[in-house]
């Protein structure tokens, strides 16, 4: 019976084992930042004068030198070598930068594009508001239309001759009369001298 339970069976999935890792050195993030800055800097002018240097100075060295301390004889074999090594290294790398800014710059068309479209339904919803409320609003007297009529309402009343008061003119006719009233109660009660 225990030999049963010790045979592999098909019809379950198998217990996961561990396995060890052994730690990276380099992510796969880190690695993509390290290409990327290295793709930035083979861009500069620091690069290319510095490789013209380096270039000029194998050149002078390995032709102007004693035949004693030269490496690398006419044909500069080691130093096409050497840039070789150098371009296979840096095109792939290169390579490997661009596929990162490749995704970061499908990342962004996306979010702009999902902001756009936000936007646009926005947009959308605020004018079907303001049709709303000018639809609303059309039954109803603007300020505009108000002081047209009450300007129509003073010229028909100038027109019949009616004289139009402003309230200036009617404070003061009611302080007048305010200091006549209390002018003639204080003689009407009269005070004995």
């Amino acid at each position: 019976m225990a030999e049963r339970d010790r045979r592999v069976r098909i019809d379950q999935p198998r217990e996961g084992r561990r396995r060890w890792n052994p730690p990276s050195l380099f992510t796969e993030e880190t690695f993509g930042v390290l290409s990327e800055k290295f793709a930035r800097y083979m861009g500069t002018p620091y690069f290319l004068i510095g490789m013209t240097l380096f270039v000029a100075g194998w050149l002078l060295w390995n032709t102007l030198a004693p035949e004693s301390v030269r490496f690398d004889p006419y044909a500069f074999i080691f130093l096409t070598l050497i840039l070789s090594l150098q371009a296979s290294y840096a095109a792939p790398l290169i390579l490997l930068a661009q596929n990162r800014q490749a995704d970061r710059d499908r990342v962004a068309l996306e979010q702009d594009r999902s902001r756009d479209e936000r936007n646009l339904a926005d947009t959308e919803f605020l004018t079907r508001e303001v049709a709303a409320l000018r639809i609303a609003l059309r039954d109803q007297a603007t300020r505009d239309f108000v002081r047209g009529e009450l300007r129509d309402l003073l010229d028909e009343l100038e027109e019949r001759g009616l004289v139009l008061v402003r309230r200036e003119e009617l404070e003061a006719a009611y302080d007048a009369s305010a200091t006549r009233v209390a002018s003639t109660a204080d003689e009407g009660t009269g005070s004995p001298t």
